[in-house]
């Protein structure tokens, strides 16, 4: 298929792109920082599993569960969030979601037992959920159509910032502090509420949509204005399969490879920082990189191929006999695996009409939520000691990108949100 942004700029650059986006910086920059903010407080837990499972005095797999309900929150965020944002506004929804996940991440290091911790790490999940769900579509529909891919992919680039934040965090406060330390450097995420208050603007679309239906409802008092009703069509299911067999992928990626790290290779918390950086880098990397290719080649071929290229780094990314092949494979993993991830906002956006888009895209990365929170689930269970516990991750990435890649090649040829209704207009 050809994408609307290669349409309606073929010959920009890449620098020509992120200079454009210039004037939308403060929602781009706000954008980042939830996603950064997020993955600070995720990727706290994974780092902290086998802390908590010696405190706790249970197994990896007992934990899987409360990263099976985390997982449950953010599919009930991302689309309660999305009603909200189409209700109410995106930037409303997007401030109530950094502060819901700031406080609930904090309250996890309160917790003194699984129950506990799985309630709290479900209500974080909400927000967790909701914030991705207002902040990416607030996004989209703020910068011009040909920016997009580039926009989407610094904004998911957040995310490894984030998680390099947490793996630095946890190799200085872990061997010292404890686990719930990192938790409660949660509350952080209020400052950036006060910054989207005071510095970023309402969606453009968003605000068009109300005044075309306040001026409907004035031409027509005596009859209500009628009810955006959200269609389940090709895309909608296209859209809702790919991001749940993506997560689940992603999910058996990364989720215990800090784990991998210190169970399977022995590594200490400090010696965990060094695969962590380079992931993060390479993640980095690759989410700018792929938001480049997609201005040029669209969605589906970068997509496409990031995911033939974790197929072939998943091995020695988590069984490599050698330090120096495990850092490599850090390094292009978190590059291809991350790479597709940049492209999630923009591909979304473009399955759903703007009416119903906030809550097309929650639905799409909800469903996507439950299949991570199947695979937290389903791995350690399968795989209970540091010997098999890499190979079922391995083996469950294959299968899961092979049906990925399948589902991406189904996308249809043309998309309800493709051109944006007319967004670009609004957001000149």
């Amino acid at each position: 298929m050809t994408d609307a942004s290669s349409r309606s700029a073929p010959n920009t650059s890449s620098r020509s792109s992120l200079k454009a986006l210039l004037p939308y910086w403060q929602v781009t920059f706000a954008s980042f920082l939830g996603w950064f903010l997020d993955a600070f407080d995720q990727t706290s837990l994974m780092f902290t599993l086998p802390d908590i499972a010696h405190e706790f005095g249970c197994s990896i797999s007992a934990l899987g569960m409360i990263l099976t309900a985390q997982s449950i929150g953010r599919a009930i965020g991302n689309t309660s969030w999305g009603w909200l944002a189409d209700r109410y506004g995106r930037r409303l929804a997007f401030m109530l979601g950094v502060v819901w996940f700031g406080v609930f991440s904090a309250m996890t290091g309160l917790s003194h037992g699984l129950l506990m911790l799985g309630i709290v790490q479900f209500l974080f999940g909400i927000g967790f959920g909701g914030e991705w769900t207002a902040s990416a579509a607030l996004l989209m529909e703020s910068v011009p159509a040909w920016t997009r891919p580039m926009a989407s992919a610094l904004m998911m680039s957040g995310y490894e910032v984030g998680y390099f934040a947490a793996a630095g965090a946890q190799a200085l406060i872990l061997p010292h502090y404890g686990w719930r330390m990192l938790f409660f450097i949660g509350l952080a995420p209020a400052l950036l509420a006060i910054f989207i208050r005071l510095g970023v603007k309402e969606s453009p679309v968003w605000l068009r949509n109300r005044a075309e239906r306040a001026a409907g409802q004035a031409r027509t008092p005596t009859q209500p204005v009628p009810k955006v009703q959200f269609r389940l069509d090709g895309a909608a299911i296209q859209a809702i399969a790919f991001m749940g067999f993506l997560e689940f992928q992603k999910a058996a990626i990364y989720t215990f490879y800090p784990t991998i790290l210190r169970g399977s290779h022995h590594l200490t918390p400090q010696d965990v920082f060094i695969p962590i950086t380079l992931y993060c880098i390479g993640s980095f990397s690759g989410k700018i990189l792929c938001g480049w290719l997609a201005e040029r080649f669209g969605d589906l071929k970068v997509m496409l191929g990031a995911i033939a290229i974790v197929v072939l780094t998943i091995w020695p990314f988590l069984s490599a006999p050698s330090w120096n092949m495990l850092l490599t494979a850090a390094f292009i993993m978190g590059a291809a695996a991350s790479g597709i991830f940049a492209l999630v906002p923009h591909y979304l956006a473009k399955c759903f009409p703007s009416e119903t888009r906030s809550f097309g895209m929650g639905l799409g990365y909800a469903l996507g939520s439950i299949g991570q929170g199947i695979a937290g689930w389903i791995i350690p269970g399968i795989g209970r000691t540091p010997v098999t516990l890499p190979l079922t991750a391995e083996a469950f990435v294959v299968g899961s990108s092979a049906v990925t890649a399948g589902i991406a090649l189904l996308q249809p040829k043309n998309l309800p949100g493709e051109t944006m209704e007319g967004d670009e207009e609004a957001a000149s």
